[in-house]
């Protein structure tokens, strides 16, 4: 076959007798996928890495749901004892779940719930159980709108 005008093979003579090709944009392609399969990479390790802290705040996040209604509950029925039981726990949960979810969650809600858990603490305390539920509502809310707030879904992206 032979070469016709459009060939994008031509030869250009440069200093030294070297001779360079001009379908440079074939061999660029050539060093190209170097760099598109690190980025392929780093997408990947992104995805996998947002994966798996989603598994983990949503477990978090069931935890901590079950563990607010049972206190709930119990404030409802007017145990002081098992309520109070519960909200050290809770606590504790709270203040585990914030040293790790703040790698990569914002301060600013961690910070929001262990208020208004803080407050429905107070409120078991002093026995102001309509309040203490009102709290734990709120607090209900807080943790269910982190899982929301984070989860991978083309709302979060636009």
């Amino acid at each position: 076959m032979e070469r016709d005008k459009f060939s994008p093979k031509k030869r250009i003579r440069l200093k030294n007798n070297y001779n360079f090709d001009c379908d440079t944009e074939i061999k660029e392609y050539g060093k190209m996928y170097k760099e598109i399969s690190i980025i392929i990479i780093i997408i990947l390790i992104i995805v996998i890495g947002d994966f798996v802290t989603q598994k983990y705040t949503k477990e978090n996040v069931e935890s901590l749901t079950n563990e607010l209604n049972e206190l709930k509950k119990s404030i409802i029925n007017n145990s002081r004892y098992n309520a109070n039981e519960k909200t050290k726990i809770i606590q504790s949960k709270i203040d585990n779940v914030h040293h790790k979810l703040s790698y990569y969650l914002e301060h600013n809600e961690i910070e929001k719930i262990e208020t208004t858990f803080t407050s429905c603490k107070s409120f078991v305390e002093t026995e102001d159980y309509n309040e203490a539920i009102c709290e734990v509502e709120k607090t209900i809310f807080l943790v269910n709108h982190l899982s929301y707030n984070y989860s991978f879904n083309l709302d979060n992206i636009f």
